[in-house]
């Protein structure tokens, strides 16, 4: 071991701790304490020398002894003795290794040897590979972990876009007045759909709820003007529309529509990626794990105050602000879900959801299909009615959904049996929880038309479902 030599080494004066030997570099406790509590400082007076605490300690002692060992006197032998020595451990060693050879050769056949080194070479298998720059993991399932997940992302990229909301909020100072200000809000969208005249994309209800004006920046950051075609917020989906004209050409040849997986075969633990304008940034990407499924979660909308549940899939990719209305993919680069929320809080990390396409699929493709009425053929039900949300339904042991506090007379509710007290639960097979709600549903279907209502009816002191098909009136 080396010795310091310095001066300096014996100046360690102060200080609490165990201070360093200069002669062999260890910690040395004098176990002398002062009035401060603090350990003495190091001495070289044997008195002192008690305890060490080096990590060469044990190494040196060796050492030392060692050094001061005894060397044994050598027996003389004549070089002939040893050539003889070696001969005959030679001729030992032989025997005994072709004995062992020749018995594990009688006793295990050809054949089975030739399987122990197959079944070797297929549990070897069972590793990651790093023969294609780590971009998929094997495992003794055959099963494909993805690692680098740039190809999907590359392939699927051109058919997200963000949205931005431009909305006006009111505002209420302590003195009772009332100001508006703009508020933008970052939002993500899929390109789902086309015909001749629209791009169709699909996104959240609450990425486009309010909004006085929306844009869509395509993945080439070019921007357009969009508007809503059309939501279903008891699901949280909308439907936003762009004017082809309004795309560059170039833009045109740059974005695509995206692959829609809606067959409902997802597993828990499967992989998946998310992309989104993640804190409106723009376009980003994360990656994880469906941690699991049918997960039933209740949200509010924030312009009505209304609660819903849906049953949504649960994944620990980042789900952040602006991924809402963002693809879920999985590692085709299908679309297998929406972002939609995130559950937060200080104890709440990994915690994703998403609107599975089972869900969302169908809903979308109703909400680009069904075409708005004229105010010709606007319809007419003929009913008052007051919301009952999941407060008002706990409250009173009520279903949630809409109250009949009023039926016209000679109205379409009054012709169709619909009485005052019945709950309005589900309007052309659509959960309605709001009047607003079932008002905007309305706008999709003329006077003239048949639509079934189902409702709640007390009997007995409980609620019994049924359905009414209602001919609708003319709201003119």
């Amino acid at each position: 071991m080396d010795n310091y030599t310095n001066d300096n080494q014996n100046t360690y004066e102060s200080g609490n701790g165990y201070p360093v030997d200069p002669n062999n570099n260890s910690y040395h406790y004098t176990g002398t304490e002062n009035s401060a509590n603090t350990y003495s400082a190091y001495t070289n007076t044997a008195s002192n020398q008690d305890r060490y605490y080096s990590p060469y300690e044990r190494r040196t002692a060796e050492q030392g002894s060692q050094k001061h060992r005894e060397k044994k006197p050598k027996k003389e032998h004549g070089f002939g003795v040893t050539i003889a020595k070696c001969a005959c451990l030679a001729a030992v060693f032989g025997l005994v290794a072709g004995g062992v050879f020749g018995g594990v050769n009688y006793l295990i056949p050809e054949k089975a040897q030739e399987i122990a080194v197959e079944e070797t070479k297929e549990s070897a298998l069972a590793t990651t590979s790093n023969s294609d720059n780590n971009t998929t993991a094997t495992t003794a399932g055959g099963s494909i972990i993805a690692t680098d997940v740039s190809d999907i992302v590359e392939d699927a990229m051109p058919a997200i876009v963000a949205i931005t909301n431009m909305s006006e909020v009111q505002y209420q100072t302590w003195f009772g007045q009332t100001y508006s200000q703009e508020n933008d809000y970052a939002g993500s969208g899929i390109i789902v759909s086309e015909n001749d005249d629209y791009l169709y994309i699909a996104t959240n209800n609450h990425v486009v709820e309010g909004a006085k004006t929306l844009t869509v920046q395509f993945c080439d950051e070019n921007t357009v003007a969009a508007e809503v075609k059309g939501t279903s917020p008891s699901n949280d989906l909308a439907v936003v529309q762009v004017k082809k004209d309004d795309i560059e050409d170039d833009t045109k040849k740059a974005i695509k529509i995206a692959k829609i997986n809606d067959n409902g075969e997802e597993k828990v633990g499967e992989p998946v990626i998310a992309i989104g304008n993640a804190l409106g940034y723009g376009q980003s990407v994360t990656s994880g794990i469906i941690s699991a499924l049918n997960r039933e979660v209740t949200a509010q909308d924030n312009s009505t105050g209304e609660t819903y549940a849906n049953t949504l899939t649960q994944t620990d990719a980042s789900i952040n602000p602006g991924n809402s209305g963002g693809a879920l993919l999985n590692v085709k680069g299908e679309v297998i879900g929406i972002n939609s929320s995130k559950m937060g809080g200080d104890y709440v990390d990994g915690v994703g959801f998403a609107i599975p396409m089972t869900t969302a699929a169908p809903i979308i493709n109703e909400l680009i299909t069904r075409e708005k009425v004229s105010e010709e053929k606007a319809a007419f039900i003929g009913i008052n009615g007051i919301d009952v949300d999941e407060s008002v339904s706990q409250n009173y042991n009520m279903p949630t959904g809409i109250c009949v506090v009023k039926v016209y007379e000679g109205s379409a509710a009054e012709k169709a049996g619909i009485q005052k007290g019945d709950i309005i639960t589900k309007f052309d097979g659509h959960d309605v929880d709001s009047m607003e709600e079932m008002q905007e549903l309305l706008q999709y279907h003329a006077a003239g038309s048949k639509v079934t209502f189902t409702i709640c009816r007390a009997d007995n002191g409980e609620y019994v479902e049924q359905e009414i098909e209602v001919t609708l009136g003319s709201k003119n």
